[in-house]
């Protein structure tokens, strides 16, 4: 929303999901400024292909997770990608000089880096060794509208109506989805636990992830969320080539697979932020944020295009009702009257 006024109010952003990662996104809690100096459109458009280059990036970690668990572990591949970030990561906080978090913000990175971090990547690895790239696709599709609910809830706000309505439907939306992939209603495959439970980590972690960027800025946020969980991670890598064949350092892949586990650290967990919160930064941030409902139609394609997963129709159409519940959702919360 604009503010036609002379004065520019700041806005602050608030992370929200990836998915993504994993998936991020983000909305407005104060009006936007209105744009100013020359060019006014080409701003916004500058904002919305930076935006968009970031959803791209974050909508090839379902399909090459899928790809890397071909020949990687699971428990390697949720860990190992995490450790890659975490250098990435703090080799950015020392070079910018970022000041160290305080008190009480310790422990709530310590809940981001829980939900997006290590529960999102750890339960989709493990979910994808059995679950098509497409199948995910479509669960994980309900995470904007999982990630506004928490952010309610952990605002304590009180949103219309509709917004409870639109967040409902792309639940039942989702459950029926993987009742009917899995052989009928009452029969749930283990997979979709895990993707379920996948959407709730990083919903938990994003929520309280955006309200901490207000203190510590966005990107900044998620890094120092990286750092505090690699020992963790580490030591879960370590675990993992602890358990291959005598005499091998590293699991055995092909270079693809490695490839594909390379994307995942340094793109997906690291620098794919960065391209999305430029372009939230350009703005119109509530415009930009939008685009991020167009991920999991890109990871399907994705997920068809480089795996040779056969889109069926159940795909196709649960995909469209999560992500038409999932948008109504975002769009109600970010459209709440002002309050007077």
């Amino acid at each position: 929303m604009r503010d036609n006024s002379s004065a520019i109010v700041p806005v602050r952003p608030v992370l929200s999901p990836d998915v993504r990662h994993g998936v991020a996104a983000t909305e407005p809690t104060l009006p936007e400024p209105a744009p100013t100096g020359p060019g006014p459109a080409k701003r916004a458009r500058s904002g919305l292909g930076w935006g968009l280059l970031g959803v791209t990036a974050f909508s090839l970690t379902v399909p090459l997770t899928r790809l890397a668990v071909e020949g990687l572990p699971p428990l390697f591949i949720g860990s190992g990608r995490a450790v890659v970030a975490a250098l990435l990561a703090a080799a950015a906080l020392i070079v910018t000089r970022q000041r160290l978090p305080r008190g009480g913000q310790w422990m709530r990175l310590a809940v981001v880096a829980g939900g997006i971090v290590i529960g999102f990547p750890m339960l989709t690895s493990f979910a994808l060794t059995a679950a098509d790239a497409s199948h995910g696709a479509v669960v994980i599709a309900l995470l904007p509208a999982a990630t506004a609910t928490m952010a309610v809830l952990r605002g304590r706000e009180r949103p219309q109506r509709a917004f409870w309505i639109a967040t409902a439907a792309g639940a039942l939306a989702a459950t029926a989805f993987a009742f009917l992939q899995s052989g009928g209603f009452g029969q749930v495959h283990w997979t979709d636990v895990l993707f379920f439970g996948a959407v709730l980590a990083a919903a938990v972690g994003y929520a309280e992830g955006g309200l901490l960027a207000r203190e510590l800025g966005a990107w900044q946020t998620v890094s120092w969320a990286l750092v505090i969980a690699s020992p963790l991670m580490l030591v879960l890598m370590a675990v993992s080539v602890s358990g291959q064949q005598p005499g091998t350092i590293v699991p055995w892949a092909t270079p693809v697979q490695w490839a594909a586990f390379a994307y995942l650290g340094v793109i997906s967990m690291f620098l794919g932020f960065f391209a999305w919160y430029h372009g939230l930064a350009i703005g119109p941030m509530a415009r930009v944020s939008q685009v991020q409902l167009a991920q999991p139609v890109m990871s399907i394609c994705w997920a068809a295009l480089l795996l040779g997963e056969h889109l069926t129709w159940a795909t196709v159409i649960g995909g469209l009702a999560v992500i038409a519940c999932a948008g109504m959702a975002v769009r109600v919360r970010l459209n709440r009257p002002a309050a007077t």
